[in-house]
């Protein structure tokens, strides 16, 4: 497993930009696939994207293509989640997870959270 810490989040304006992140401790993770999940408030958590260690399998959810980019630097043992154009319903608090290998869009699939990280779209 890797263990995993968010940064990023905060209160925002409707149609501003913002990149979240994830770092990772330990030496493999770009043998790991990464995937971004959020929760909105009363909601269930919902697959967001999720991306392969190579950077070359990437899933976006429906609502997320066109408007969120999922990115990683294996030197910085990071991953980003740059959200575009943000929205009222972007609210929620932002999670990210690892998995060894391939990616999902299934929770169970991951073995590694991190705690999340808030983002707060205003009007």
């Amino acid at each position: 497993q890797v263990q995993l810490v968010e940064s990023g989040g905060g209160l925002v304006q409707v149609g501003d930009s913002l990149t979240l992140s994830c770092t990772a401790s330990g030496r493999t993770f770009s043998t790991y696939a990464m995937a971004w999940f959020r929760q909105a408030p009363g909601k269930e958590r919902e697959f967001v994207a999720h991306i392969n260690g190579k950077s070359t399998i990437i899933d976006y959810a429906t609502f997320a293509r066109g408007r969120f980019i999922i990115s990683r630097d294996n030197d910085k043992s990071t991953g980003y989640l740059q959200i575009n154009s943000l929205k009222l319903e972007d609210t929620a608090v932002y999670f990210c997870a690892a998995a060894f290998g391939i990616g999902k869009r299934s929770q169970t699939w991951y073995e590694s959270w991190g705690q999340g990280t808030q983002v707060t779209v205003s009007s």
